[in-house]
C-alpha cells in the first residue's frame, strides 16, 4: 500500500509540473538547481563551519590558495608563494586581475580591485572577539599578518606548522573587502566568487548569480562560470528532496539517506537499473572516519584493557556492515585510522573479520578478570541505531554484553568531552588534507575538554613522533611518520574504526563538469547544464 502511495503521489506531482508553462526552459538550461535540507545559517564566510554554509560560501569567496580534486594546494587569489627555511614565515604574491562584486558600497554598480590589506583585514576578523568566529582555531599558530605592498602578504608563524597552507584552503579564510566591516552581510555578502549574491527568501530559496567580472578563465580562455545562476532551495525533509530530483526539479544531491537509498541504489551500491538513463552517480573516498570511541581512563577497568579492545575489533564484519547497513557505500576500515584518499593512509590490514581469534581474546580476557563476562555500555544518537545494534548482535556472539544507551547529539558531545561515556560512536571529518588532523586526536596534550582527544590515549612513543613531525616541512618526509604513529593507534586498539565513507553525487544526465573530492566541496565553476 506505501509503495502504491509513493508511485502514486509521484505521477501526480510529474503530471503537476509538466502541465506548467514552458517559458523558463531556456533559463533553465543556465540554472544550477539543489537544495540544502538543513537550511544556511549565514553567507558570512567566518561562519562556514558545517557543508551546508561551505557549500553556499564556496561560491562567493576565494581564499589564498584552494585545493583541487586531488587534495593538493594550488593558487586562488595568490599567484605564487614563499616559505622560509624554518617553516615560520610564509609570502604571497597575489594576482592583480581580481574585484569584487559591483556593490552600492563601492558606489553605485561599481567595484574595486581586491587588495593585500582586504586578505590581512580578512584574515584578523577571525579572530575579532565580537565576531567570535567558529573558525578562529584556523589562526592559532599566527603571530603575525602584514600587507607588504597592494600585492604582497606577508604571514608569520610562531612555530612552524606544515599543515599551514591547508588550513588556508578552507572556507574561514575567504577574502572580504575592507569596506565590509562596517556592514553586517550575512545576508549580504560581498566577495570575488564565480557567483554573486542576488536574493534570499528564508526557508524558501537562495539565489547566486553569475559574476560577469570574474577573473578565472578554462583552458580554452573562456570566461568561468559557465552557468547564469544557482539556485538552492530548503525542503527539510529528505524524501521531498529525493522527490524533487527525480521529477527533474533539482540538478544534484548528495550523500546517502534512508528515505531513498533504497529506491536509487542496489545493494552493492550501484544504481539502479530503472534509474540509469535519468540519472549518473559519482563516489569518492571521503575524509571522513566513523569509529567507536572508547575512553581509556574511565571508571571501568575492563576497556582498559588492549585485549577486550582487539577482540572487539576482530568481532564483526565490516564488510557485512556496509552492505546491509549503507548499500555498498564506504569501505571497512580494517587497516588504518588516517582514511583512504589521504597521505599516510595504510592498507595493510590489521584487524580482519575472524571469529576465532575474536573469541581467544575474550577467553583471555575471562581468565585474567576471574571469569568475569565483559560488558560494554555504548552511546549514539537515533540516527545510528541501526549501526550500534548490528554491532551489539555481532559482540553478543563472541561473549561481550553490549548495553546501548540512545541520547541527543547535543548530550552525547557534552558527556564525550567530559570523559562520562564509556565507549561513544563518532565520525572526524577532515578540516584540512593531512593526517595530522586525524592523529591530533591520539596526542596526550589534547585530552579533552582541552582538545580533541576523547579518548584520552597516552602514548610517549606517538607523542614523541607527532612533535617531530610537526618540525618536517615536506609531505613526502612527513608520510613515514605518519604511518608509524597510525600503527601504534590501531595495534593499541585505542579505537574500533568501522568504515572509511564515500562521498557519493547523484546528478542529472545533463550535468557536465561536477567534479568529485575527498572533502566533498561543491565547486560550480565548471559546470555545464547541456
Amino acid at each position: 500500500m506505501k509503495r502504491f502511495f509513493w508511485i502514486f503521489f509521484l505521477i501526480n506531482f510529474f503530471l503537476l509540473f509538466s502541465c506548467q508553462s514552458g517559458d523558463s526552459l531556456i533559463d533553465d538550461q543556465t540554472v544550477f538547481r539543489y537544495n540544502e535540507h538543513a537550511n544556511i545559517t549565514s553567507l558570512d564566510p567566518a561562519f562556514a563551519k558545517d557543508q551546508r554554509n561551505i557549500w553556499a560560501v564556496n561560491q562567493l569567496y576565494n581564499k589564498l590558495v584552494q585545493l583541487d580534486d586531488s587534495l593538493n594546494v594550488i593558487p586562488d587569489l595568490a599567484k605564487d608563494w614563499n616559505i622560509s627555511e624554518d617553516g615560520l614565515q610564509y609570502s604571497f604574491h597575489l594576482r592583480t586581475d581580481v574585484y569584487f562584486h559591483k556593490h552600492a558600497v563601492f558606489g553605485k554598480d561599481s567595484t574595486r580591485k581586491m587588495r593585500a590589506e582586504d586578505v590581512v583585514f580578512s584574515l584578523k576578523r577571525l579572530n575579532d572577539p565580537d565576531l567570535a568566529s567558529p573558525g578562529n582555531w584556523v589562526l592559532r599558530h599566527v603571530e603575525e599578518i602584514l600587507a607588504i605592498n597592494d600585492s604582497t602578504v606577508q604571514i608569520k608563524l610562531n612555530k612552524a606548522f606544515p599543515g599551514f597552507l591547508g588550513l588556508l584552503s578552507m572556507n574561514y579564510c575567504s577574502v572580504i573587502p575592507l569596506e565590509m566591516k562596517e556592514l553586517d552581510f550575512h545576508k549580504n555578502p560581498i566577495g570575488t566568487g564565480a557567483f554573486q549574491f542576488k536574493r534570499w527568501q528564508p526557508n524558501e530559496k537562495l539565489v547566486f548569480r553569475k559574476n560577469e567580472i570574474y577573473f578565472e578563465k578554462d583552458e580554452n580562455g573562456n570566461s568561468l562560470p559557465y552557468l547564469k545562476a544557482v539556485a538552492i532551495t530548503f525542503l527539510p525533509e529528505k524524501q521531498s528532496e529525493f522527490m524533487q530530483f527525480a521529477l527533474g526539479n533539482l540538478d544534484f544531491m548528495s550523500g546517502l539517506d534512508a528515505a531513498y537509498k533504497d529506491e536509487l541504489l542496489t545493494s552493492t551500491g550501484e544504481l539502479r537499473e530503472k534509474y540509469q538513463d535519468q540519472f549518473q552517480i559519482k563516489k569518492s573516498p571521503y575524509l571522513n572516519m566513523e569509529y567507536i570511541g572508547i575512553t581509556l581512563d574511565g571508571d571501568s577497568s575492563e576497556v582498559r584493557s588492549p585485549v577486550l579492545r582487539q577482540a572487539l575489533n576482530f568481532g564483526f564484519s565490516r564488510k557485512d556492515m556496509i552492505a546491509y547497513l549503507r548499500n555498498g557505500i564506504g569501505y571497512p576500515a580494517k587497516s588504518s585510522f588516517i582514511p583512504k584518499g589521504l597521505p599516510g593512509h595504510s592498507e595493510k590490514q590489521v584487524y580482519q573479520y575472524d571469529l576465532r581469534k575474536a573469541n581467544m581474546l575474550v577467553d583471555s580476557f575471562r581468565s585474567a578478570h576471574n571469569g568475569k563476562k565483559p560488558q560494554l555500555h555504548l552511546a549514539a544518537t537515533a540516527q545510528y541505531l541501526d549501526l550500534i545494534e548490528f554491532l551489539q548482535r555481532e559482540w553478543q556472539k563472541i561473549g561481550i554484553a553490549v548495553d546501548i544507551e540512545v541520547m541527543p547529539a547535543s548530550t552525547l558531545l557534552q558527556k564525550r568531552a567530559a570523559g562520562r561515556l564509556q565507549a561513544f560512536r563518532a565520525s572526524w571529518i577532515a578540516d584540512y588534507p593531512d593526517a595530522e588532523n586525524y592523529l591530533s586526536l591520539f596526542y596526550s596534550p589534547n585530552f579533552a575538554p582541552q582538545g580533541p582527544n576523547y579518548t584520552h590515549f597516552s602514548s610517549d612513543e606517538f607523542d614523541q613522533l607527532y612533535e617531530q613531525s610537526l618540525t618536517v616541512p615536506e609531505l613526502d618526509d612527513r608520510i613515514d611518520l605518519y604511518k608509524k604513529m597510525d600503527s601504534i593507534v590501531m595495534h593499541e586498539a585505542a579505537v574500533i574504526p568501522l568504515y572509511y565513507d564515500e562521498v557519493v553525487r547523484f546528478s542529472a544526465k545533463n550535468i557536465e563538469g561536477l567534479g568529485i573530492n575527498p572533502q566533498n566541496l561543491l565547486d560550480l565553476k565548471r559546470v555545464r547544464k547541456k
